[in-house]
């Protein structure tokens, strides 16, 4: 059983900074993509950044280019998103997620087999 354990989330100043993580267990990721999604109050779920966990490819919604970074450590089969300059349109709650297979389509939630609970963050302005 796959599990996804999201930690990080909180309040922040507009221009200030988050690293979410995301634990997973109950699987060997290596053939794994993992993703970041957040959802707004009365909007849809939308793709942030995800990330292969073999070989470390990425990709970024263009909302966030530039000031949000994936990584994973191998070790403790955890995913991070760093998350700089915050924006009050970045505020939401963020999941994470993973599905096994091939890294394409990776920014549908449709796509995506598991999910954690989601981490509430917020930016004030």
């Amino acid at each position: 059983q796959v599990q996804l354990v999201e930690s990080g989330g909180g309040l922040v100043q507009a221009g200030g900074s988050l690293r979410l993580s995301c634990a997973a267990s109950g699987r060997t990721f290596s053939s794994y993509v993992m993703g970041w999604f957040r959802q707004a109050p009365g909007k849809e779920r939308e793709f942030v950044a995800a990330i292969r966990w073999s070989g470390g490819m990425t990709s970024y919604a263009d909302s966030v280019k530039g000031r949000f970074t994936i990584s994973r450590d191998n070790a403790k089969s955890t995913v991070f998103l760093q998350m700089n300059s915050l924006k009050p349109e970045d505020t939401a709650v963020y999941y994470c997620a993973a599905r096994r297979g091939p890294f394409t389509v990776v920014n549908g939630p449709s796509a995506y087999d598991y999910w954690g609970q989601g981490t509430q963050v917020t930016v004030s302005s």
